[in-house]
């Protein structure tokens, strides 16, 4: 493909996208598609000759979008928003089209300080002290793992540069709540902790980490030999955006010496937003944290921001400094190869550069606010419908509810539950993804995309009533 091609399909292209995304509202959410239907339709072996672009924008047309869930659909209810403004999206488009390469400050001067930048801006959008620096890693899982190999450095005073953590007398444990992410305990296995040293912490009535619990359980290990490493707490859990007590648990991280990570992937984004940085007062007594602009914030994916207050034990921990790699100015500037586990990086920078600067803070702040409106809005309806329950608090965007005909209990609930959500997403109308909590499957409602507005949110407590009537 020549550069004229290129401009000639780059504008189809683009033309497609833009049309995808101002009529992305008359697609089916969720099309049903049967495991095997994609792969079916495309040929088993690659083309031995050059295809014509055209025929791959058919085939994406007739074959691909057909099988897709659209995440940026005003009524996609799932998961959590995972959102991608167009801003940012030409952000990415950049990076793909320059094609440059982050190994080290000299391989690409302006990715660096681009993401330096973009970093710095962010920490003061969310109200962090000077003290943090960030890099932008992949996602939060990632972000998680090193936090916790740099917690393990730290306790075992550089282990791995000995016999690692298979020569320690004593095994290190993680301490996180019962409502963390699976990616905290994969993390965890990752860095070499094992299972049995995944200590998971009971929650309080709010499905917060319990403080007490927690410093009970450290008291108990010490006893029986072990040595406490780490505490993940989140800002905002998968299944019910809880909000784990930061500053109590930075009180116990500081006098017993661990390492305190917090997980505000997509709570984070919240932060911009100064009347809801209550939800995590005492992050100034964290060593990390991570939060996700690909998700509420409108990044276009990935771009996970992972902040530390000791920069220079991360680039002790994560360094490699092979004679290619070398220059003049590395005691200048910063190596972001020693801020991570990939030895290169994208120009990532560009599409967070691009979004805040297109939006300004002002913009994506009202955006948040208005999700979180919408979102105790559609609490109070439930909340005051017969025969529904809002089962948890709503400090975000989430929503976890369940319709409670009278006579259902127990596994006959619970089925209740998933059979009227299958039928929400079979539709196509919305999509919404269950959760268990308290042992019993409910409806979460995570309200966060560009283009959802109160409309939408009524549209789908609409559709909930109708379909758990005429289910039954």
């Amino acid at each position: 493909m020549d550069a004229e091609e290129f401009r000639r399909i780059g504008h189809q292209l683009i033309d497609w996208i833009a049309d995808y995304r101002a009529h992305i509202a008359t697609y089916p959410v969720m099309t049903p598609t049967a495991p095997g239907a994609i792969r079916g339709q495309l040929p088993p072996t690659p083309p031995t000759r050059p295809e014509p672009f055209e025929q791959i924008f058919q085939d994406m047309e007739q074959i691909i979008v057909p099988g897709l869930v659209h995440w940026q659909h005003p009524r996609f209810y799932g998961y959590f928003p995972a959102n991608a403004a167009l801003s940012s999206v030409l952000g990415d488009y950049l990076s793909s089209g320059l094609g440059v390469l982050g190994l080290a400050w000299q391989s690409s001067p302006a990715l660096t300080e681009l993401e330096e930048v973009a970093a710095d801006w962010m920490r003061q959008m969310v109200g962090l002290s000077e003290a943090w620096s960030g890099v932008i890693e992949d996602t939060a899982s990632v972000s998680t793992l090193i936090a916790l190999l740099c917690a393990r450095e730290r306790t075992t005073d550089y282990s791995s540069v000995r016999g690692g953590l298979q020569a320690e007398a004593q095994p290190l444990v993680v301490y996180t709540s019962i409502q963390s992410h699976s990616s905290v305990e994969k993390a965890a296995l990752l860095a070499g902790f094992g299972r049995d040293n995944v200590h998971a912490i009971a929650t309080d009535a709010t499905y917060a980490m319990d403080a007490d619990v927690l410093r009970q359980t450290i008291a108990a290990d010490r006893a029986r030999g072990q040595v406490p490493c780490a505490i993940v707490a989140t800002t905002g859990t998968t299944a019910s955006t809880a909000l784990d007590p930061l500053a109590a648990l930075a009180d116990i991280a500081r006098a017993q010496g661990l390492w305190l990570h917090v997980d505000a992937a997509m709570a984070g984004s919240a932060m911009i937003v100064p009347e809801y940085r209550w939800m995590w007062q005492g992050i100034e007594g964290a060593d990390s944290l991570v939060l996700n602009p690909h998700k509420w914030l409108g990044a276009n994916f990935d771009c996970s921001l992972f902040y530390v207050r000791d920069p220079a034990h991360l680039v002790r921990v994560m360094n490699t400094n092979p004679s290619y790699l070398q220059s003049a100015v590395d005691s200048q500037v910063k190596n972001l190869r020693d801020w991570g586990i990939p030895l290169g990086r994208r120009f990532r920078a560009l599409k967070l550069w691009c979004l805040i600067r297109q939006e300004g803070v002002e913009g994506l702040q009202q955006r948040i606010r208005r999700d979180i409106e919408n979102a105790q809005w559609l609490a109070a309806q439930v909340q005051a419908a017969p025969d529904w329950k809002i089962l948890a608090p709503v400090p975000l965007q989430t929503i976890c509810l369940r319709h409670e005909p009278p006579g259902l209990a127990g596994d006959a609930l619970d089925a209740h539950t998933l059979a009227w959500v299958n039928r929400i997403n079979q539709s196509g109308m919305a999509y919404l993804t269950p959760a268990i909590l308290d042992g019993r499957w409910l409806v979460r409602v995570s309200i966060g995309s560009l283009s959802t507005e109160r409309e939408h949110v009524a549209e789908l407590w609409q559709a909930m009533q109708n379909t758990v009537v005429g289910g039954e």
